[in-house]
This record gives C-alpha cells, sequence and structure tokens, in this order.
C-alpha cells in the first residue's frame, strides 16, 4: 500500500482515530445528562446536520472524501444516540443513578465535540491510505479498539459504541 505523497501511513493514525471516538463516545454521558429531565430530545436533525456539513466541509479542506467522513461522522453521531438511550434507560428505571447536575449544551459539551470533529478529520486525512477493506485495516482497527476498552475502561455500552462508531473506517 503507498502513501499518498506528502503522507505516511502509520497504524497509530487508527489508535488516534479509535482514541477520539472513546471520547466522544464518553461525551454522550454529559449530552445525556443535559437533556434528561428536559423536553430536549435525544434526536436533534438541525444540530446532526450541522455537524455532518461542518465534517463534508473540512474534509474537502482536508483533501479528503467528503462522503466517507460524512458516513464516518453519522456512525459517531448515532452510536452517540445509542449510548444516550441507554443512559435514559438506566437512569429512568433507578432514577437514583440520574446525574444530579445538567451540563450546559452549548457552552460546555458542543465546544468539545467539535474540537474533536476537527481532530477527527486530521486523523482521518493522516489514515486514509490504510483506512478500507483490508485485512491491514481490520487488524489495526481491533488493536486500537482492545486499547482504547482498556484505557477508557468501557463498561458494555460504551463498548458497543465504539466499535458500531468505528465500524466505517474499514469499510467498502
Amino acid at each position: 500500500m503507498q502513501a499518498a505523497p506528502g503522507r505516511t501511513v502509520t497504524t497509530g493514525a487508527l489508535t488516534q482515530l479509535v482514541n477520539l471516538s472513546a471520547e466522544r463516545i464518553l461525551l454522550a454521558d454529559k449530552v445525556a445528562a443535559a437533556k434528561f429531565g428536559t423536553s430536549t430530545p435525544i434526536e436533534d436533525p438541525a444540530r446532526e446536520q450541522q455537524v455532518l456539513n461542518q465534517a463534508a466541509t473540512l474534509a474537502a479542506e482536508a483533501g479528503i472524501d467528503p462522503e466517507e467522513t460524512v458516513e464516518f461522522f453519522r456512525a459517531q453521531i448515532e452510536m452517540s444516540k445509542f449510548v444516550q438511550r441507554g443512559l435514559y434507560e438506566l437512569w429512568t428505571a433507578r432514577p437514583e443513578l440520574a446525574p444530579a447536575e445538567r451540563p450546559d449544551l452549548a457552552t460546555e459539551v458542543r465546544p468539545q465535540l467539535d474540537r474533536i470533529t476537527v481532530a477527527f478529520v486530521g486523523q482521518l486525512a493522516a489514515s486514509e491510505d490504510l483506512r478500507g477493506p483490508s485485512p491491514r485495516c481490520a487488524v489495526s482497527l481491533i488493536v486500537a479498539g482492545m486499547a482504547a476498552d482498556c484505557c477508557y475502561h468501557l463498561d458494555r455500552l460504551r463498548q458497543r459504541a465504539l466499535w458500531g462508531a468505528v465500524e466505517p473506517v474499514c469499510a467498502a
């Protein structure tokens, strides 16, 4: 596999991509805490479209495929909602576990998500020649995912979300 001119292919780029996905998955807790018990739904199509549009723009600027990037980000969003739904179920069944504080989405959570979005595009560009349907990609992704599971101490809900979020990395 040959790297594009000016790019170095390393499996470390996938590790960074998976780590960013884990960070984003963990931020779903704050998003859920901000919304739980309010009239704000988990689904936010307008915000989701903003994120997808931003990702496509950043991808085009970075010289990577905007459609692939949008699919990657769509998976991130869906897995974030997966975690939020899981937390809602838990907190509804066990109200004593519900968060006592409600983070502010606009000032506390979204700036962190936006930072991750920009970093994602950089890592997608750095891993462009590694990503795709190949044994090398699959093995690298598994190794990176297992390391993230350990480093971030993900429970089952968040592990499932992480694997769903990074699945597009080695897809066709």
